[in-house]
C-alpha cells in the first residue's frame, strides 16, 4: 500500500515506537522534542524519527482530505495548457473566482499564443484591469506569449526549465501549469493557503514558498503533490479559515497541532 493511503493509525502507532527508541515522551511535533532536549539518540537519529513521524502525520492528512474532496481539482476555469498559464499569471493577488469571470472573453479573443503577443496593450490591460496590478499583469502576459511564439512554435512547454524562463512565470506558475495541464508532478504549488496551513500543521516552519515546498516534498509522494496543495487549497476556504478557523468541525484536526479542540 501507498503511504499516502495510510490513515492516523501508523502515526499513532509510530508514536509509542518512537517513544521507546529514545526513552521519553514524543509529541507529534518535532520541534517541540528538540526544544525539550530529549536525550538517548543522537542528533541525527532523532531527526530521522522525526521525518519519519511527519511524514506519516502527511500521509494522515492526505488521505482524509481526499475523502473530503474527492473531486478536488484547479479552481482555474481552462481548457489548454495557454489558458491555464494565463489564468494563473492572472491569479497573481486575486481571487480565482474573479479570475474566472475575466478569462472567458479573453480567451475567445485570444485564442491563440500568436494572437496574445500582438494584442495592443492598452487594450489588454482594460480587459484584466479587474484582476488587478492590470499594468504588469498585461506585462507578463505580452511577453511569456511573444516566448512562446520566439522559442516553442507557440506552444506551451512541458518542463519546469523552460517554464520558468518564460516572462512572469516563476515555479509556482509552472507548478500549476505542469502539474494541472500535464499531469506532471514536478513539485508542491505554495500559494497562501498552502504556506498558512502547512504552518499550522507543524508540517513545516520555513517561512518562504521554495523552502516550504522543499519540506512538502520530502513529505508528501511524489504523485500526490499537485493533489496535496488542492487539498490544503480547499481545506483552508472551507474549515481551515484564517480569522475563523473551524476546529470544532475539521476532520484533520487531531494531526494538527495548532487546534483548539
Amino acid at each position: 500500500m501507498d503511504r499516502a493511503d495510510h490513515e492516523l493509525e501508523p502515526v499513532e502507532d509510530r508514536r509509542p515506537i518512537v517513544e521507546r527508541a529514545v526513552g521519553q515522551d514524543v509529541r507529534l511535533d518535532p520541534f517541540e522534542n528538540a526544544k525539550s532536549g530529549i536525550r538517548g539518540v543522537d542528533a541525527v537519529d532523532l531527526l530521522v524519527l522525526a521525518r519519519d513521524v511527519r511524514g506519516l502525520q502527511a500521509s494522515g492528512i492526505s488521505g482524509r482530505l481526499a475523502r473530503e474532496f474527492p473531486d478536488a481539482k484547479c479552481a482555474l476555469d481552462y481548457e489548454t495548457p495557454l489558458q491555464l498559464l494565463v489564468a494563473t499569471i492572472l491569479s497573481a493577488q486575486c481571487t480565482d473566482v474573479r479570475v474566472n469571470l475575466t478569462t472567458p472573453g479573453l480567451f475567445a479573443t485570444y485564442r491563440s499564443a500568436g494572437a496574445l503577443a500582438a494584442a495592443n496593450p492598452a487594450t489588454l490591460e482594460s480587459e484584466i484591469r479587474s484582476t488587478g496590478f492590470y499594468h504588469n499583469k498585461a506585462k507578463s502576459l505580452l511577453g511569456m506569449a511573444a516566448a512562446l511564439v520566439e522559442r516553442h512554435g507557440g506552444n506551451v512547454p512541458d518542463t519546469m526549465d523552460e517554464l520558468v524562463q518564460l516572462p512572469g512565470v516563476g515555479r509556482k506558475t509552472a507548478n500549476v501549469v505542469l502539474g494541472n495541464a500535464f499531469a506532471k508532478n514536478e513539485g508542491v504549488v505554495v500559494d497562501t493557503h498552502v504556506q498558512r496551513i502547512s504552518g499550522l500543521l507543524r508540517l513545516t516552519r520555513q517561512t518562504t514558498p521554495e523552502k516550504i515546498e522543499r519540506d512538502l516534498m520530502a513529505l508528501v509522494t511524489r504523485p500526490k503533490w499537485t493533489l496535496f496543495s488542492h487539498y490544503l487549497i480547499l481545506h483552508g476556504r472551507k474549515t481551515c479559515i484564517a480569522r475563523r478557523p473551524k476546529c470544532e468541525s475539521c476532520r484533520i484536526s487531531d494531526l494538527c497541532l495548532s487546534s483548539r479542540v
